[in-house]
């Protein structure tokens, strides 16, 4: 079994903080959307439907990231001021640097030389790597410039890249050069009565628009100083200001204009504006945005999000498009303005995710979490396109039905499962019990015709009927609460695990439902039954995994992976990682398709793979390297240890100026997320639900920073000739004719996009080098090969080379065109449609050859029979003229 499964991509999580941006405008993925995920980065590509996380990490959680003019360069920033540089188009790290202190905003001046950072009081700017010279440092730092006295919120580059704005804290607006300029004097505008949180620049850089935190919007205009004015100004002020000659005008920032939004005691909470259309959007602490058309203040839109604050807005380069970023809900929109329609519409589960399963064809996955809700994805796509809301309670397990794979079952702990139908999305079938009790985990056989859940608080397990609803049968014999139920594969056998520390198998179909024990060490937490139904895996809160022979009844063995599964230390932990036993289990265990490995994952950053038969550890992944969640350090920082406790679990949340911000909104008594004690909570690093796609290629794990996808095809679509630059029909056909690289020519003929050369490239292939070129051709170029075989079908008659060509692409790479039936499905429709057609031909001209040859065939047979018919006359003739 391959084991180099690789990070594909992350689902369930949409916007958990920072700024959100839009890819420019003539780049090669134009309109796309850039959003931080935790220490990650999530491009959404709007107009190809689809969704995928980058495989880089910081080291904490995102705070800021911006992106050049170009789009090649991302620069990602998190919460220490540590910062990656990234090339987007390869998503592969250039250069890591630390700005040594907490970045508000980061900005790439629009030629795409400098970049400016806020460093507290103070800007920076550094100088970019370029594509074209060799580099020892990828940034070298400019320039630094102070001033405020306070710290810096907010940086705009003026449209020719000499000027920079900034809005500051300290509730001034300041402007500065990026390089000396004689005679030029940085200016401080005041007025504003809080902080600024966004300043721009108009479109001629004649104009500052600035937004304070307290709902105002001041216009700032750069006006000629009269005369007179200039004449009673005191000598000591003219040697101040003077940054013209005496000849030349003196001109300055000037206030003309004050508009207030009027949002009933809201707080502006972010903003952007967009030169070209002198659209200015603004979100506000009470879920309300607002659009405003510049200079006249003409509010052309006001309309509400939700009853939480919208953290980010961003304007799209046209200026169609609005993006707006929630991370109280999880949530990201994208809205266009001028028709008032959603163009997407996001949002992850609000709490942690509790369990998953794989529909039958693997290409959906459908979660439930704390939040009551169950939601589907959509692997490929990477987009949640249902969400179901029905649950008032924890939602502990779902499954999807093995023979109907447009329903799904779920159980909660609001006492109720629920059976849900994916083609009217509705829940089309409610189950309860007699008496109310809590749903842990359910099983549903092989036919969907029963399902099973057990009680966590009755120590019992309930069986229905799908199709009628009415309640069954009740299995007693636990005496613990039962924590998995599985039916098996093949027969129509259920095993359960409890706490009571004992695995039962349950005939549930046959008159005797007595049930035989399997005694365990340890409480039972987690078991996965094999594909073909003889084998079971029992997960044990002593960190053992046993295996259990269902048809011999017998222990065949055991894998002790509490060493493995081991995670890091927590912030209040008193004993070190490895003397505590906090974690050491795993909470989840399901088999690969071949039934030799095993999966597990627990309360912790590790999900282990073992060898069944071996029992040993094959491969370890380590779900995140996110500093920023609890248990990720073996070792803590004793620096960070005070007289009241770690640094970091010290509550600082009532020294924040907003009110919003300073209220506890939980629950007394609550576990997650109680602030009575005035301490902060920092979510886990843990997975509870693994599991591997019906096709083996592909497992997921519901863990602490959402769905994670891990697959053997490399989602990134890496080109290595991406590298060329002299691409031409000369170097194309060089490629061919002297160097015989069949594959790289093939690449550049679709790079340059020219059908000719195309076509002679694809004339000029040996046919034994067809199988070679297809096999190593990335995929990105299949759907521009597909495209023209189906227009060289209807066009040439070269029959044997077209099919040739197919095969080599249905032998290589369908394993992955099934699994991207949804992308690549217009180029294999039009593929079956040229080789149906073909065929069609062909039959026709076969079957007209053979009837053509039957006709002279039998032409032939009765001329040969009138001839010997003819002979034998003459025969008689003469033999009666002898006699």
């Amino acid at each position: 079994m391959k084991l180099n499964f690789k990070f594909s991509n992350l689902c369930g999580t949409v916007y958990k903080g920072g700024n959100i941006l839009f890819t420019p405008a003539g780049s090669s993925n134009a309109d796309c959307v850039l959003s931080a995920v935790g220490n990650r980065v999530t491009v959404f590509d709007i107009p190809g439907d689809k969704s995928y996380t980058m495989a880089f990490e910081n080291r904490k959680n995102i705070e800021r990231i911006a992106l050049s003019p170009s789009g090649k360069l991302l620069l990602s920033i998190d919460e220490d001021g540590r910062a990656l540089l990234i090339n987007f188009q390869l998503q592969t790290i250039l250069h890591r640097q630390s700005f040594k202190t907490k970045v508000k905003d980061a900005q790439f001046s629009p030629d795409g030389k400098y970049i400016a950072i806020t460093h507290g009081k103070q800007i920076q700017f550094w100088r970019t790597p370029g594509f074209t010279d060799m580099e020892f440092a990828p940034l070298v730092l400019h320039r630094t410039l102070a001033g405020p006295y306070d710290d810096i919120l907010s940086i705009k580059w003026s449209p020719d890249s000499k000027f920079v704005v900034c809005g500051c804290k300290d509730m001034t607006v300041r402007v500065f050069s990026t390089d000396p300029i004689e005679g030029f004097e940085p200016s401080i505008l005041s007025g504003h009565r809080e902080a600024v949180l966004g300043v721009w620049f108009s479109i001629d850089a004649q104009t500052i628009y600035s937004v304070s935190k307290d709902g105002s919007l001041f216009v700032w205009k750069y006006k000629t100083v009269d005369s007179i004015q200039r004449d009673t100004t005191p000598d000591s002020k003219k040697r101040k200001t003077n940054a013209t000659p005496a000849d030349q005008p003196l001109r300055k920032w000037m206030l003309t204009n004050r508009h207030y939004f009027n949002q009933n005691h809201a707080k502006v909470v972010s903003c952007d504006f967009h030169a070209q259309s002198n659209l200015l959007v603004v979100g506000f602490t009470s879920g309300v945005f607002g659009i405003w058309e510049l200079p006249d203040f003409i509010n052309i839109h006001t309309l509400s999000i939700s009853q939480k604050k919208v953290d980010a807005v961003t304007i799209s380069p046209s200026g169609d498009w609005l993006v707006f970023g929630s991370s109280r809900l999880g949530q990201l929109l994208v809205w266009e303005w001028k028709s008032e329609s959603y163009v997407l519409k996001q949002q992850g589960h609000n709490h942690e995710m509790n369990c998953l399963s794989y529909s039958p064809d693997g290409q959906y996955v459908v979660t439930g979490g704390d939040d009551g809700k169950i939601k589907l994805w959509n692997t490929q796509t990477g987009f949640c396109f249902v969400t179901f809301t029905e649950h008032s309670a924890s939602v502990q397990a779902v499954e999807f039905s093995k023979k109907k794979a447009n329903v799904v079952f779920s159980s909660s702990l609001d006492g109720t499962v629920r059976a849900f139908d994916l083609v009217r999305y509705r829940n089309f079938r409610t189950f309860t019990s007699p008496t109310h009790v809590q749903f842990g985990c359910i099983a549903v056989d092989p036919s969907a015709e029963v399902i099973c859940a057990g009680s966590i608080d009755t120590f019992e397990i309930y069986m229905w009927s799908v199709q009628t609803g009415n309640l069954l049968d009740v299995l007693s014999g636990h005496t613990g609460p039962v924590s998995c139920v599985s039916f098996s594969p093949i027969e129509g056998k259920l095993v359960s695990g409890s706490w009571d520390r004992s695995l039962r198998t349950w005939n549930v179909f046959s008159r005797d439902s007595a049930s035989e024990p399997f005694e365990h060490g340890a409480e039972i937490l987690a078991l996965a039954y094999r594909g073909d139904g003889k084998e079971v895996a029992v997960a044990t809160l002593d960190g053992q995994i046993t295996i259990w022979d269902v048809e011999m009844h017998r222990q065949i063995g055991i894998i002790d992976g509490k060493k493995d599964v081991g995670g890091g230390r927590k912030v209040g932990d008193r004993v070190t990682a490895a003397n505590s036993s906090n974690g050491k289990y795993f909470t989840s265990v399901c088999y690969t398709v071949d039934g030799s490995c095993l999966i597990a994952g627990g309360n912790s950053k590790y999900v282990c793979i073992y060898d069944v038969k071996a029992a040993t550890l094959l491969r370890k992944f380590q779900i995140s390297h996110n500093l920023s969640l609890d248990g990720m350090h073996l070792e803590l920082d004793s620096r960070n240890m005070t007289e009241a406790g770690p640094r970091e679990l010290i509550d600082d949340t009532g020294d924040m100026s907003d009110m919003e911000d300073r209220r506890d909104m939980s629950m007394p008594g609550a576990k997650k997320g109680d602030l009575s004690l005035r301490s902060k909570s920092r979510p886990e690093a843990r997975t509870k639900c693994v599991k591997f796609a019906p096709s083996g290629r592909t497992w997921a794990a519901a863990s602490t920073e959402g769905l994670l996808l891990y697959s053997l095809d490399d989602a990134i679509m890496f080109d290595p000739f991406d590298l060329e630059i002299d691409i031409t029909p000369e170097n194309i056909l060089a490629a061919i004719d002297d160097t015989k690289e069949y594959l790289r020519a093939l690449v550049m003929s679709f790079r340059l996009g020219e059908q000719n050369v195309i076509k002679s490239v694809f004339e000029k292939t040996p046919v034994d080098q067809v199988n070679v070129v297809v096999k190593g051709l990335p995929h990105k170029y299949l759907e521009k090969l597909m495209k023209f075989l189906v227009e060289r079908m209807d066009t040439t008659q070269s029959v044997q080379l077209n099919l040739m060509w197919s095969l080599a692409i249905l032998r290589h790479h369908g394993q992955f065109l099934k699994d991207r039936s949804q992308e690549y499905g217009g180029s294999l429709r039009g593929l079956v449609k040229g080789i149906t057609k073909l065929q069609d031909v062909i039959s026709k001209l076969t079957n007209g050859n053979i009837n053509s040859l039957r006709y002279l065939t039998t032409q032939m047979s009765l001329s040969s029979k009138k001839s010997n018919e003819g002979k034998g006359a003459l025969d008689d003739v003469r033999m009666d003229a002898l006699f």
